[in-house]
């Protein structure tokens, strides 16, 4: 717990010094009006609020990290759902998509039960759904209307429930710490996003995908990628890794961030719109913020159980 609170603290240290950084430069800049300091004015604002709320979370203990991504995945889920056309035989899939597979889902990582919880979803749900919608007797766009919600629950539910599972995972000689798992995860998926933002606009000039996300550049990519694999071997003492495991999961991380990040854009623009709701101030909704970690979070969790646990 100590461990994780100082490294908690150090990332308060990086905030305030991006806050001053904010504060000179809206200085200098005068009455002239700047979009991109806006933009990183209100992106410090949420990471103050995220950074103080998972400091609180850690102190009440690993349960209620838990809890915290719970509710995560309720909040992601309902966006998804929101901008998913539903018909009235699909309510019903839905109810039991929020209030039963998603707490039993979360329940399975409270009681430590890898079997069940890693096939719930990915089998029952997967059967249950189209089998509880199909008795309504609605078959138009029956396979789409089926196909969305089972995505939903893969993206917002048992992805991230990845996240507190790494609580869970008995690493010889790191017992009890396992919260820095979950931070180093977080803070190296993260960074990476920033930094590709830093770097893009520092040096981006060639397009990765203008039809997906127009704002990411081949410079942006490889400049944040690598910049976040170089702070993941630094932060291996926090993990069960050496140097190079560390930098090896920070670069897969990192990697399956972006494209995970490009995939959520697609579905974004499938949907025409811009985020994917407006819980967060500056960083549009939850699936908007933790668009990376979806894909990052199963492949860290199972290359890290496989490998490192008993």
């Amino acid at each position: 717990m100590r461990e994780e609170l100082l490294i908690l603290a150090g990332l308060v240290g990086v905030l305030v010094v991006a806050t001053l950084v904010t504060v000179i430069l809206r200085w200098r800049a005068g009455a002239q009006p700047s979009t991109v300091l806006d933009n990183l004015s209100a992106r410090i604002k949420a990471w103050w609020v995220m950074i103080l709320l998972l400091a609180a979370v850690f102190l009440a203990g690993h349960h209620a990290v838990i809890l915290l991504f719970a509710f995560v995945s309720f909040a992601a889920l309902r966006e998804f759902i929101t901008l998913t056309p539903t018909r009235r035989a699909d309510h019903f899939a839905v109810f039991l998509s929020f209030f039963v597979v998603l707490p039993l889902q979360y329940w399975l990582v409270w009681a430590d039960w890898y079997g069940f919880f890693a096939i719930l979803i990915p089998v029952y749900a997967f059967l249950l759904l189209p089998v509880v919608a199909v008795v309504f007797g609605d078959p138009r766009n029956f396979l789409a209307r089926m196909a969305e919600t089972q995505w939903a629950l893969m993206i917002c539910v048992y992805c991230i429930s990845h996240v507190p599972a790494l609580l869970t995972l008995d690493i010889p000689g790191y017992r009890g710490r396992n919260g820095l798992l979950v931070i180093f995860l977080l803070v190296v998926v993260q960074s990476s996003d920033v930094l590709q933002y830093v770097w893009g606009k520092l040096l981006g000039r060639h397009k990765i995908a203008p039809e997906l996300s127009p704002s990411k550049t081949v410079e942006g990519f490889i400049g944040g990628v690598a910049s976040a694999t170089v702070l993941g071997a630094c932060l291996r003492s926090i993990t069960p890794f050496n140097a190079w495991q560390a930098a090896g999961m920070a670069l897969l991380v990192t990697m399956m961030g972006f494209l995970g990040g490009l995939v959520m854009s697609a579905i974004k623009r499938d949907r025409g719109v811009k985020d994917w709701g407006h819980l967060i101030e500056g960083h549009g909704g939850m699936l908007d913020r933790l668009d990376s970690v979806v894909f990052s979070a199963p492949i860290f969790f199972h290359l890290t159980r496989y490998f490192f646990t008993k």
